[in-house]
């Protein structure tokens, strides 16, 4: 009977913070969107209020589309995260069904390798990095960004999708090896439908640092031809005179992908958070 009573109060204060930890983590996001449709004097005197009709004002937006290169590094930014995206989901999906499925000499120490690269982060190889780059006269150009973004979401990838497909039944497989289906079409048939709440959580894992990152697109490609859409903000702040208007227009430009996706797989990011949960 304790337990029944103090249940309710438990789920409450769960609740509660879990509604305040929201509010911290969205409170941020709406106010750059507030601030983004309203004058630089409503910026400054109002920050908290949301945009009235004497204080809105698109001025942001139009500096952002009209005088600067924004298409450009939009699609930069899309190009770099899309391809990543693929090359991440696949070639770890396709890693991590090797390492789950088949037994093989070195299998544990690779295991352990990928591990030791979640648990590093990659920025303490900058200066490697960008001497590699060099040498491969990738400097200034997209492909140095997508290799080591690639370099950089393959760890945990492999990590979450490995741990899924393990989870999935042995009678499955052997019953399709049985009936005559190859290996190749047991991981794209059976495997990968069976593992799409993953995929969708490795999505967004993969695709929010890649599109708010500032420190390798201001090291490898910092060109005005390859500048990401965070990178481009930037032409917006001065060392005197900032215009934040544009910076915070920017911003929410930015910021709309990142939605877009989340509402595309939040149905299948909730469902592989929650399987992952249960099982572990």
């Amino acid at each position: 009977m304790a337990a029944n009573r103090k249940s309710p109060v438990s789920a409450a204060a769960v609740h509660a913070i879990l509604l305040v930890y929201t509010v911290i983590a969205l409170f941020p996001i709406v106010l750059v969107l507030f601030n983004a449709f309203k004058s630089r004097k409503a910026i400054f005197s109002q920050p908290l209020a949301p945009p009235m009709s004497d204080t809105f004002s698109l001025i942001g937006f139009d500096t952002v589309l009209t005088r600067s290169d924004f298409g450009l590094y939009f699609g930069n930014s899309l190009t770099v995260t899309l391809v990543t995206l693929f090359l991440v989901v696949f070639l770890g999906a396709m890693a991590a069904w090797a390492l789950s499925e088949y037994s093989f000499k070195g299998n544990a120490v690779l295991a352990l390798y990928l591990a030791i690269g979640i648990m590093i982060p990659i920025r303490l190889g900058t200066v490697s990095i960008l001497r590699l780059i060099v040498s491969l006269d990738l400097i200034n150009t997209l492909a140095a960004l997508i290799l080591v973004y690639t370099a950089m979401g393959l760890p945990l990838s492999i990590f979450i999708l490995s741990e899924f497909m393990r989870q999935i039944p042995k009678e499955l497989k052997d019953s399709a090896r049985c009936d005559g289906v190859g290996e190749y079409r047991i991981f794209f048939r059976i495997i990968l439908p069976l593992v799409r709440p993953a995929l969708a959580t490795v999505a967004v894992f993969t695709m929010v640092p890649i599109w708010n990152d500032l420190w390798f697109p201001l090291i490898l490609a910092p060109g005005d031809g390859t500048r990401t859409i965070t990178l481009g903000v930037q032409q917006f702040v001065g060392q005197y005179v900032t215009d934040w208007n544009a910076v915070l227009a920017s911003l929410t430009l930015a910021i709309i992908p990142v939605l877009i996706l989340y509402a595309f797989f939040s149905r299948q990011l909730i469902a592989g958070l929650t399987q992952g949960a249960v099982k572990g």
